[in-house]
């Protein structure tokens, strides 16, 4: 990862990184990760995993399984403090998984960050793809201002 030391350029970062890995390069995000065992992953897809190494070999996996697309961030809450901070949002994109046609894509996302030695990594991620909201029978919307 280029060395970002505020939180807008590491968020800037992770934007680029993850349009690379909606086109089937996932190094770029790779880089934006803490090469600590104490990462860990809660995966749209169903991987959980800990540690630096075990998250390499599942965004490659995953990345290598996009094609032609980018996945574009939308935070609707970002916060920092001290060394720590978090974004809680959706990715969306036009995308082909599996050598499928392009498709859709909303994925649910918590990314948590640390600064370490003056620079900040992510160290968390938790995806998912939205579920139903029982109480209406659809999927609730939020907008980056909050506002379903």
């Amino acid at each position: 990862m280029t060395k970002h030391a505020s939180f807008a350029e590491a968020r800037n970062q992770v934007r680029a990184a993850l349009a690379a890995m909606g086109s089937g390069r996932p190094e770029v995000y790779i880089d934006c990760w803490a090469k600590s065992e104490d990462t860990t992953l809660f995966g749209a897809w169903g991987p959980i995993e800990s540690g630096y190494r075990r998250l390499v070999e599942t965004f490659r996996w995953v990345g290598h399984r996009f094609k032609g697309g980018a996945l574009v961030p939308e935070d609707i809450v970002s916060f920092e403090s001290g060394d720590l901070a978090y974004t809680v949002g959706f990715e969306r994109g036009e995308v082909s998984v599996d050598a499928n046609a392009p498709a859709s894509m909303t994925i649910r996302v918590t990314h948590v960050y640390r600064r370490i030695d003056g620079e900040w990594y992510l160290v968390h991620r938790h995806a998912d793809f939205p579920p139903s909201d029982q109480r209406t029978g659809g999927v609730r919307s939020v907008g980056p201002d909050g506002e379903t």
